[in-house]
């Protein structure tokens, strides 16, 4: 056996330009400045630095009056043809904490009809909504602290007025009208929507479509992270318009166990919708860091390069002047994959799809065996390992994290949201780089040890029990995708996180048997990690590194399916 010196080059060069790929380069929107004619973020956070200057929650009425008469005063300024308030008086809330807080909240709500001769009573309208208050006080370890609201829902406010901006250019073409709700009291539970939907609802009757825009930090990519059920042709909508698109639908089914509600909550089941959110970082959610100096350009450029589009082919398409035109009983599949775009399915051609990749595995797993190339009884106990070293890195980083919150004073929740952790992106990054590090130890060690088990001082030998390992490792973190694949997908009916590995890796055996070129383990090795950068990234910023344990469970999975496929790539052995 030898090492092809160059391969481990190539290699090197595909993890680090994917890495690149999945994290914004040539992916990601470049931020336009102020005299853009475009979609300009620049002009977004000339919005924010006015309603971030000062806390403007709930406990903040002159405050929040003053960012509610900007607003107002920016509506009107965009031409509404309306502009309203409705006023709730005497609500309280949160009523699960300490502090229960008095206040009266005020909606705004502003109307843009299509161009003159084109609307009426029978007008469809879609309906862009976000939240102008800001955070109330927040806990932390070492004091409480109050948000300036520059992410949350600065972001939501600002694009949303940017983007009726830009669609009022083309108002000649609209065949549907834009209303725009701004909701007070979201942070304590939603009272602002939760009230206009119980006591004004007439609002919502002509409304065929919502655009709900969140933030839960100020940095990364704007992610599609929540549709209505029934999602069929509101995807097929975002998938025909949306330029740069970042959606799972695996977050809508993640979402639905957490608990947090926005005010998308309220209506998604009556109206067709979406919602949009960054997810990076916690630390500067709900705090005082959620200020004007920490926003991105290029992430509110993000939700520019998404909603926009979307809401052009809306309002000029006749065929959504049917209210019901997005109304679906199907939801859909759907994935990003960084610089390949968005795959989108039924969910029942996505089942099919699944039973495929089963069966071609099954059958070249089969064939491995019977060309006497790998032995079934080594696969299985591999596989066995690797399930136990699974779950045991679930609870070994669980337990690191819960020594980083230890350390910060942090309040630990196993699996669950913990803020409070200022350096909890880097001990991320570190029990990454820790895990992959140990993986590979392993792996070579044990490699060693199958080459020294050879009674045979022959080359060729050694070479075939190191590719007759390597074989082995791969097969076994196979088998063990291949299992938590099915169960999912017959659960939950969604299990991209193992079967995008899975697929990659079995196409690539069987094409490397059909050809003989090793060069599709480094392909497979590229489309697993634009994958894996991009989604465990957003997973790891979501679910905080209280549940760092799950995230590093999925890495480990991808490693030891990555790790002997590179070996297979660099050594000479063909078997």
């Amino acid at each position: 056996m030898t090492m092809n010196k160059i391969r481990p080059v190539i290699l090197a060069v595909v993890i680090i330009f994917t890495a690149f790929l999945a994290y914004g380069l040539f992916t990601m929107p470049k931020p336009q400045p102020v005299d853009s004619e475009g979609f300009s973020s620049q002009r977004v956070l000339n919005d924010i630095e006015v309603i971030s200057r000062e806390h403007h929650s709930v406990a903040h009425p002159q405050e929040r009056a003053a960012v509610r008469d900007y607003l107002v005063s920016r509506l009107e300024s965009l031409g509404a043809d309306t502009v309203r308030l409705f006023e709730y008086d005497s609500l309280t809330g949160p009523q699960n904490k300490h502090v229960v807080y008095e206040f009266d909240a005020v909606d705004i709500l502003a109307e843009f009809a299509p161009a003159s001769g084109k609307a009426d009573q029978n007008t469809t309208y879609m309906m862009f909504v976000a939240h102008y208050d800001s955070r109330y006080s927040q806990p932390m370890p070492k004091d409480t602290v109050w948000s300036y609201g520059a992410a949350d829902d600065g972001y939501g406010v600002g694009v949303i007025l940017e983007t009726v901006s830009q669609l009022l250019k083309e108002r000649d073409c609209w065949n549907q009208g834009v209303k725009v709700l701004f909701t007070d009291a979201e942070e304590v539970g939603m009272l602002g929507m939760k009230s206009i939907w119980e006591k004004d609802n007439y609002v919502f009757d002509n409304v065929g479509f919502i655009i709900n825009v969140e933030a839960r930090g100020p940095w990364g990519p704007a992610l599609l992270f929540e549709t209505c059920p029934g999602n069929e042709k509101v995807m097929e909508l975002y998938a025909r318009a949306t330029d740069y698109p970042f959606t799972y639908s695996l977050t809508t089914v993640v979402y639905s166990f957490m608990p947090n509600f926005t005010d998308f909550t309220i209506v998604k089941d009556d109206i067709p919708g979406m919602n949009f959110s960054t997810v990076a970082d916690v630390n500067h959610y709900h705090t005082d860091l959620d200020n004007f100096s920490n926003v991105s350009a290029r992430s509110v450029q993000h939700y520019g390069a998404q909603i926009l589009p979307v809401a052009r082919e809306y309002l000029s398409d006749a065929s959504y002047s049917d209210k019901k035109a997005l109304v679906a009983d199907r939801d859909v599949t759907s994935f990003t994959i960084p610089a390949l775009g968005l795959v989108k399915m039924s969910k029942n051609m996505y089942k099919i799809l699944n039973v495929i990749i089963f069966v071609l595995f099954l059958l070249v797993f089969a064939l491995e065996g019977l060309r006497g190339r790998i032995k079934a009884s080594r696969v299985f106990r591999i596989s066995g390992i690797l399930l136990i070293s699974t779950l045991g890195v679930l609870l070994l980083f669980e337990v690191c994290s819960w020594f980083c919150a230890l350390a910060c004073g942090a309040r630990f929740k196993p699996f669950g949201v913990v803020a409070g952790v200022g350096f909890d992106n880097i001990a991320m990054i570190v029990m990454t780089i820790l895990l992959i590090a140990g993986c590979k130890v392993f792996y070579y060690i044990f490699r060693r040890k199958s080459a020294r088990e050879v009674t045979s001082m022959r080359s060729s030998a050694v070479a075939n029990a190191i590719a007759q390992y390597s074989c082995s490792v791969l097969y076994g973190a196979l088998i063990l995708l291949f299992i938590l694949s099915a169960a999912l997908v017959f659960t939950l009916g969604e299990n991209l996180m193992f079967l995008i590995p899975l697929t990659c890796a079995t196409a690539a055996l069987i094409l490397w048997r059909l050809t003989g070129w090793k060069g599709w383990m480094p392909i497979a090795t590229a489309l697993i990690l634009l994958h894996a950068y991009s989604f465990l990234y957003a997973l790891a910023m979501a679910l905080t590194i209280g549940a760092y344990g799950a995230v590093a469970m999925l890495a480990f999975l991808d490693v030891m399916v990555l790790i002997p496929m590179a070996d297979i790539y660099v050594t000479s052995s063909r078997k």
